[in-house]
């Protein structure tokens, strides 16, 4: 893992809105928050998730074992998460504006910036998803067809990009990664026509940032944070 520096910890599922915005949970479910200090990395918020998104803008939802949603409203220490009505299995964070999940049946659905109605059902199926703060929206299903948004968000539409992935995250529309079943990593080359490069290592779960970063575990919980240089 030579264009990986490992941090302390142990996590199951990571999530990064920016270098500074990094969230995880352990396969306990406990939450935990980078404190951007290598020497002391994560401080444990309380509550209890089993996926996570973290947003450009600080924005930070999560589902738990069973389903149920929430949206971080606390500060960064206290922590305070208030559930939403819906279930989902998986969610992912581009911006406060733009979340997105998906439930156990693989179904996908958008936020609609209205806790009173908060899910609007999006065509299609996936069984994991990753959105950015520009609106870049992927996901993957349970084949390992990969998917890149193209629909308006009331009509959907899905184009399906060449490859085969398992676990996908966009930090923007220009850095995309993923891993595949055998836990290889990939980075989207921004051409549709040889969309992936491969990238040295073994993850299981990855999260990409709009400002490039990116971290991953690997099955075994370990942490990493990405250092090489981003393929041309």
């Amino acid at each position: 893992m030579a264009d990986w520096k490992q941090i302390s910890g142990a996590l199951v599922r990571i999530a990064v809105g920016s270098r500074t915005n990094v969230w995880g949970v352990n396969s306990a479910g406990n939450i935990y928050r980078y404190t951007n200090n290598d020497a002391s990395p994560w401080v444990q918020i309380p509550g209890g998730l089993s996926d996570i998104g973290a947003g450009a803008d600080g924005t930070v939802w999560g589902v738990n074992a069973a389903g149920n949603i929430y949206r971080y409203t606390g500060d960064h220490e206290a922590g305070h998460w208030k559930q939403i009505n819906g279930g989902l299995a998986r969610i992912t964070v581009g911006s406060r504006t733009n979340v997105w999940g998906v439930n156990s049946a693989g179904n996908i659905y958008r936020y609609t910036n209205n806790d009173a109605s908060p899910w609007v059902q999006i065509p299609g199926g996936l069984s994991d998803i990753g959105a950015a703060a520009d609106g870049t929206v992927w996901g993957v299903n349970a084949a390992g067809n990969i998917y890149r948004y193209t629909g308006d968000h009331e009509s959907g539409h899905w184009k399906q990009i060449n490859g085969g992935l398992k676990g996908i995250d966009a930090g923007s529309r220009t850095n995309v990664w993923g891993v595949n079943a055998a836990d290889s990593v990939y980075s989207y080359t921004n051409n549709d026509a040889n969309p992936w490069i491969q990238i040295p290592g073994g993850l299981s779960d990855i999260g990409a940032a709009a400002d490039g970063t990116v971290w991953g575990v690997n099955a075994a919980g370990n942490i990493y944070r990405y250092t090489g240089d981003l393929p041309a």
